[in-house]
């Protein structure tokens, strides 16, 4: 089924509206600005739905950016107010106290503080902060939990790769913005040789169910299953004491099945 892009582009500005009614009605909205299709569309979004001025653009560089000129232009594009952080102190701290760390740690750590600064900002500028993840993203654990994985409220995690570029089209966005090749920001390669298959292959698979190559296949499904914790809430062990919880002070248990 063809997306309704301009259709669905109404609704999550409609959403984004009702998010910030009624969870924070002069709050702002913290974006981090990477220069690539999904900060600029969530951003570009924001500013629909709430004005440019309530809009703020967060940039990250983790030392030096080769690519930090797009998400200026970005900023500069949606008119929007705009921080620059460099994150590369922070993580060559924690990093510099760590005897041995692993690949997987230097990979992720940088996310982290990203989404920890994020949330510094917000806090200090009046903020709820935006996911930017995708569906795509989303579906195959391409993201770091507790990093880029979160946020307060998430505009496009339902839209494939795909989709959010058209999204992207139908906001008026420059090319450069909405086909810029994704890199994650971590390691220096584009997310589809991480992947190791394309967006477009991916996509297809996940609104159809097709996909021509059988290895392929078994790769995303593997992806998929394996990363699934990702989204889930934190597991938790439940007592089975009754607890206070609703205004009236009355203490109830929540597990009981209703009759």
């Amino acid at each position: 089924m063809k997306i309704n892009i301009k259709k669905t582009k109404n609704e999550v500005i409609a959403w984004i509206r009702k998010f910030f009614e009624e969870n924070g009605k002069y709050c702002n909205a913290i974006v981090g600005i990477s220069g690539g299709k999904d900060s600029s569309v969530v951003a570009a979004l924001c500013v629909e739905a709430l004005g440019k001025d309530r809009v703020i653009g967060v940039l990250m560089p983790n030392g030096i950016q080769s690519d930090i000129d797009v998400a200026y232009d970005v900023v500069k594009y949606l008119n929007i107010q705009h921080i620059e952080i460099n994150i590369k102190d922070a993580v060559d701290a924690i990093e510099g106290q760590i005897d041995y760390p692993s690949k997987v740690t230097t990979t992720n750590l940088p996310a982290r503080i990203r989404m920890a600064t994020l949330y510094a900002v917000a806090q200090s500028y009046n903020g709820r902060v935006a996911n930017t993840c995708n569906l795509s993203e989303d579906w195959v654990g391409y993201s770091t939990r507790y990093g880029d994985s979160v946020g307060d409220f998430s505009p496009i995690s339902d839209l494939t790769v795909t989709e959010v570029k058209l999204l992207g089209k139908e906001l008026g966005l420059p090319d450069k913005f909405v086909n810029k090749a994704p890199i994650d920001g971590l390691c220096g390669k584009t997310d589809e040789d991480n992947l190791g298959f394309t967006y477009t292959v991916l996509d297809n698979y996940i609104r159809s169910g097709e996909i021509k190559d059988p290895s392929i296949k078994e790769k995303i499904d593997k992806m998929h299953d394996k990363n699934l914790f990702k989204l889930q809430l934190m597991p938790k062990y439940y007592c089975d004491l009754p607890t206070l919880s609703n205004s009236e002070g009355y203490y109830i248990d929540e597990r009981v099945e209703s009759a």
